[in-house]
């Protein structure tokens, strides 16, 4: 399935806010998965396919484009390679949403990536995660490991399957 496929219905306010901004530069797809759901993104470079895949997470739980950048979250997480740096990474930016600030972001930019460290500073502009305000996608549990990929051959990309 396509970035840009999945339906929310939106409600006239919220295609209001969506048409306030220009369109979001989508790199990412789902693809079906047993129960789950695999994120596929990608970029002109692995910071910004780590970039990508939050979008994709948060694409799944409401249309980002219906979020405006009127908050500002700094996101910074650590691992002992590049695949656990990318799940903690995830997982950090889900914890945002779900345990604490309720963030939800229209744009994350990721600062820099320390490849010998595993280390990942992020930004990310949005606000807080309204009902009445945000359609209502699927919610994402968790972030696995589960078939996790990271490929820099020709353009960088990466797999991630999230527990929904």
């Amino acid at each position: 399935m396509a970035a840009d496929e999945r339906d929310y219905n939106l409600t006239e306010e919220q295609k209001a806010i969506k048409a306030k901004y220009p369109p979001l530069n989508k790199k990412y797809e789902y693809l079906d998965h047993t129960a789950d759901v695999q994120l596929h993104a990608w970029g002109d470079t692995l910071e910004e396919a780590f970039e990508q895949c939050v979008m994709a997470m948060f694409g799944y739980m409401t249309d980002t484009e219906t979020v405006e950048p009127v908050d500002t979250v700094e996101v910074q997480a650590e691992g002992h390679d590049m695949l656990s740096l990318l799940f903690h990474f995830l997982d950090e930016w889900l914890y945002k949403f779900s345990a604490n600030e309720f963030f939800i972001p229209r744009e994350v930019k990721v600062l820099y990536i320390d490849r010998m460290q595993f280390k990942i500073r992020s930004i990310g502009w949005g606000e807080e995660f309204s009902l009445p305000k945000h359609p209502q996608g699927t919610e994402v549990k968790a972030i696995t490991y589960s078939a996790m990929q990271i490929c820099e051959e020709e353009k960088p990309e990466v797999f991630v399957i999230i527990d929904i």
